[in-house]
């Protein structure tokens, strides 16, 4: 099928935490409503079937809970396509954004993704009502081709967002295509955690997945453009994902995936959106996941003969990494933490003056979020000494054949092969052998900048 994502630099307000009426709020909202009209008319007319807008894209971000209240649609939260916005504008007030969505899917025929701010009314003496008797949910809506609202989603993982309420539950949200097959969707910082992302896809065996995100990059495990391809590659799913684009605030990185090849844009350098269009595969169901298969060989591991380089410490995405070097051309190294080893064979094909380590990391993530996180991670580092590794750096231009494999204690491993100015490659066997998760490379495609297991121990956090 055909699809398309935009990553849009949305308007933003210039003072959003000042309070608005609704018709300004309309306003500011119709100016980047006015740039989605225009790319889903120049997707629809190279033949995409569906297209996906980011989170924020439309209302923008750093709003207070009052003063994001008149930019938010009324949606009720159903999934049933009975409603469609566009024919019938009038069952519900303040559903203008949403109206405007519904009808640009309708006159281009084609499915629609976007993400809103919403309310819902509640009564004070029901349980978790907040004071001012509403609800405030980062909502994604998918508008069928005749402009009938499919679903609606709630964001579960709010990241740092006050001016929105949890769900009490986490919704499962899917909607039915003629092209696709079922699609589901969360968003952005969802991508991390068990509830709603992996349930979803695991209780409705689902290959494909919608994701809006807004996203601020953070090498060197977790840009955008290079998880979304492991969490594609982990789960056997094609993924939509369009991104916000504000380079200032390190936000870029959309794409379509599929676990074999992509399709992205990631762009640090210049303003403006980006429309991407692609044809990609369906996935049937039986195509084994990288949580199972099994090819290749782990090989054994070194006994241990040669001097092995020293250990040390550095700081990495926020947590304590126990590294070792890469020393010479070649060579088998080991390093641990807590219950995990993390080994590596590696072969330098071109030699530089470049630094890289070998670091493990097994506990909790307390930083942005609380997560437990089992990695296993090739990187190069910043500099020449020891305290830059974990920096983050762009580019690089060391080739390296290795094979890396740790004995993760969860089954949950996003396998991250990220090259010099944060282009995507894809290891030529991974999975799990003798109880180890491994990942192996002949020659990277560029420069080596990450080759790591990251395991997400879900019950844990």
């Amino acid at each position: 099928y055909v699809a398309a994502v935009y990553e849009h630099e949305s308007i933003l307000s210039p003072a959003p935490a000042v309070l608005v009426e609704r018709r300004a709020a309309l306003e500011l909202m119709g100016r980047n409503l006015d740039i989605y009209e225009q790319q889903v008319q120049a997707a629809a007319r190279q033949g995409a079937q569906i297209i996906v807008f980011p989170e924020d894209g439309i209302h923008g971000f750093n709003f207070t809970r009052s003063s994001i209240y008149p930019y938010l649609d009324f949606i009720p939260h159903s999934h049933s396509g009975k409603w469609n916005p566009c024919r019938e504008p009038y069952l519900y007030n303040d559903t203008e954004v949403v109206q405007r969505l519904s009808c640009m899917a309708l006159q281009n025929k084609i499915f629609l993704v976007a993400n809103l701010g919403s309310k819902q009314p509640c009564e004070r003496w029901e349980p978790r009502c907040p004071p001012d008797g509403r609800f405030q949910f980062n909502t994604n809506v998918a508008l069928g081709a005749d402009g009938a609202l499919l679903a609606t989603y709630r964001k579960h993982n709010l990241y740092f967002e006050s001016a929105f309420d949890t769900p009490a539950q986490p919704d499962h949200a899917l909607f039915d295509t003629p092209f696709a097959g079922t699609f589901g969707m969360f968003t952005c910082f969802d991508i991390l955690f068990y509830e709603p992302a992996v349930s979803l896809i695991r209780q409705y065996n689902l290959k494909q997945i919608v994701y809006p995100t807004a996203w601020m990059n953070q090498l060197p495990l977790l840009s955008a453009v290079e998880f979304q391809q492991a969490f594609s590659t982990a789960f056997n799913v094609n993924i939509l994902a369009a991104n916000i684009h504000h380079p200032t605030l390190g936000m870029t990185g959309s794409g379509i995936y599929t676990p074999v090849k992509s399709f992205i844009y990631h762009n640090m350098e210049s303003y403006g959106g980006k429309l991407i269009v692609a044809e990609i595969a369906v996935i049937t169901a039986d195509y084994k996941t990288s949580l199972e298969k099994t090819p290749g060989r782990v090989s054994e591991k070194g006994k241990g003969k040669e001097q092995s380089p020293p250990s040390f410490y550095a700081e990495m995405m926020y947590d304590n990494f126990t590294f070792v070097p890469l020393w010479g051309e070649k060579g088998e190294l080991q390093v641990c933490a807590n219950s995990l080893c993390c080994y590596l064979n590696y072969q330098k094909a071109v030699l530089t003056d470049e630094l890289y380590a070998l670091g493990v990391f097994d506990g909790l993530h307390t930083v942005h979020g609380t997560y437990y996180v089992q990695a296993c991670a090739l990187v190069k580092c910043g500099g020449l000494s020891f305290s830059t590794c974990g920096q983050e750096v762009t580019d690089a231009t060391a080739l390296i054949d290795f094979q890396l494999w740790g004995n993760m204690s969860t089954p949950y491993i996003f396998p991250l092969l990220l090259t010099s100015g944060i282009t995507l490659d894809f290891a030529d066997h991974m999975g799990w052998k003798n109880n180890h998760y491994f990942l192996s490379k002949n020659r990277t495609s560029a420069g080596l900048l990450t080759a790591a297991l990251y395991g997400r121990w879900y019950e844990k956090d």
